[in-house]
């Protein structure tokens, strides 16, 4: 993973004429191209003033867990726990909601704007134990970038 060079690459995508929307595909678009272990990469953000998480732009196969309700999963944890969340191996959690059988491990980054946890990244993969540091570090230095625009 060459950090760096993807780095560059995401905050040329956020500083484009694009549309918000269309920068947020296009970040999950070229994440899931590039990292080749990365199977799902997705958006959900806080759905109103509801304490639920909808589906944004995403990259990958199509997911029937469109509505998450806080607490629920890996993606509902980290919307109440306001902290990463990286499961190396997803059939050891209790409160994991399955995406697809291919699914080995994720990794939920929450974006923050103005101090409120505002929605988040997440990204599946069909490799078990496969995040790393890097990874934390390459979706953290993202969510950053992505809260700028929201």
């Amino acid at each position: 993973m060459q950090l760096e060079n993807l780095k560059e690459n995401i905050t040329q995508i956020v500083e484009n004429n694009q549309t918000t929307e269309n920068k947020l595909q296009a970040i999950c678009d070229y994440l899931e191209k590039e990292i080749s272990y990365y199977d799902w990469v997705g958006f959900y953000f806080k759905n109103g003033d509801k304490n639920e998480l909808k589906l944004a732009q995403f990259t990958g196969e199509p997911t029937e867990h469109t509505i998450i309700p806080f607490g629920k999963g890996i993606c509902g944890q980290v919307a109440v726990s306001n902290e990463n969340f990286v499961v190396q191996d997803v059939s050891e959690q209790d409160n994991y909601i399955s995406c697809g059988w291919k699914v080995k491990s994720e990794i939920v980054i929450p974006i923050f704007v103005n101090g409120e946890n505002i929605g988040q990244i997440d990204i599946d993969s069909h490799t078990a134990n496969i995040f790393t540091q890097n990874d934390e570090e390459l979706l953290e230095f993202t969510c950053k970038k992505v809260s700028q625009i929201l």
